[in-house]
């Protein structure tokens, strides 16, 4: 594994923004930023043999996570990992198929509580704290180390369901019917999920995102009682084990809900979607917290004139105050590489 050259004793700032403070030109960095649009990548998942494998295997997770920051200079560089690894500790068998996104088995809307563990195998996610030891040694001084989990409903709905569904509808039907049972599996997540954070953080990451990519599908009252309420948990948890953890929660398709997630969610940062009015982001959530966002995937992909008034929109909006520049989701995997050059050549002002 090739290591990044490290210039010494220049602080990352990353960081800065987390703290509250303005950088002139924003820290940049993509979710989802080692992956399939990545030559070095494809060639890299080849041959681990299949996505699991290159998640639990620290040498080879841990060039992924390396891949986009030596390529494109970064900020942060995110533990390659995915948010599945905490129910597949809990107990439930992980697969991804070709083509089909992930499995997990028995589904809990067939199998319920009685085949999970009580708490998260740490032994299963050595690996992955491995991963964090192994980047952390190769990383530049000025580029931050980001670890991550997906908050308990975005990761309840797929181990209900036991896949990915369009609208997460099992696991919005099963939380209706049996609300009792879902919250007895939202606060097993709640301590798995915190427990996989504070061990992230010993491991050596600088900071953590907590990604709730289907909040936006709840009501407003399931949004407070599934959403809000874990992810507030999640994040005083953590800092009851290291109070200098630095948070970033993401909320996906919150819309105007999201001050209420600000104002009860303790994080240093927050996550926002390409569907936010961005003069209602700035008064209402950058007003409070730093903010992290939100080119849409979709222009990125697109480039060109669309790529350009994408990013200048955003940084009208949001560089005078404290602010990281980011996609509102995760790239797309037929992103030419090409159009992430000129998105930070943009952003960097050359």
């Amino acid at each position: 594994m090739r290591s990044i050259p490290k210039p010494a004793g220049l602080e990352k700032p990353l960081l800065r923004v987390l703290q509250g403070r303005h950088e002139h030109v924003p820290p940049i960095w993509m979710m989802r930023q080692a992956g399939r649009y990545l030559p070095e990548y494809r060639e890299l998942r080849e041959r681990a043999g299949s996505f699991l494998s290159l998640c639990f295997t620290p040498e080879l997770a841990a060039e992924a996570t390396l891949q986009p920051v030596r390529r494109f200079g970064f900020d942060a560089a995110i533990l390659f990992s995915d948010i599945l690894v905490v129910p597949h500790a809990l107990g439930q068998t992980l697969s991804f198929a070709a083509g089909e996104g992930p499995r997990l088995a028995p589904s809990i809307e067939s199998a319920g509580l009685d085949g999970l563990r009580g708490a998260v195998d740490l032994t299963v996610l050595e690996p992955v704290f491995q991963t964090i030891r192994l980047v952390r040694k190769s990383l530049p001084d000025t580029v931050a180390l980001l670890g991550f989990c997906g908050a308990p409903w975005t990761v309840a709905s797929y181990m209900v369901a036991g896949r990915g569904t369009p609208d997460q509808a099992p696991a919005r039907a099963f939380a209706y019917r049996d609300p009792r049972l879902f919250a007895g599996l939202i606060d097993r997540l709640v301590e798995a999920s915190t427990l996989y954070l504070v061990r992230q953080f010993a491991a050596g990451v600088d900071a953590v995102q907590i990604f709730d990519t289907w909040a936006g599908v709840l009501p407003p009252e399931e949004f407070e009682r599934w959403c809000i309420e874990p992810t507030r948990r999640i994040v005083a948890g953590v800092r009851r084990e290291v109070p200098s953890a630095r948070i970033i929660a993401f909320a996906r398709g919150a819309g105007t809900l999201l001050p209420r997630f600000v104002e009860r969610v303790a994080a240093d940062a927050i996550g926002l979607d390409w569907s936010i009015d961005l003069g209602f982001a700035r008064a209402h959530v950058q007003k409070q917290r730093p903010v992290q966002g939100n080119l849409d995937p979709l222009a990125l992909l697109a480039g060109g004139e669309a790529l350009d008034r994408g990013v200048d929109a955003i940084l009208q909006a949001f560089a005078a105050g404290p602010f990281i520049f980011n996609l509102g989701h995760g790239i797309l995997p037929e992103t030419p590489i090409v159009h992430v050059e000129r998105m930070i050549g943009r952003v960097r002002g050359r």
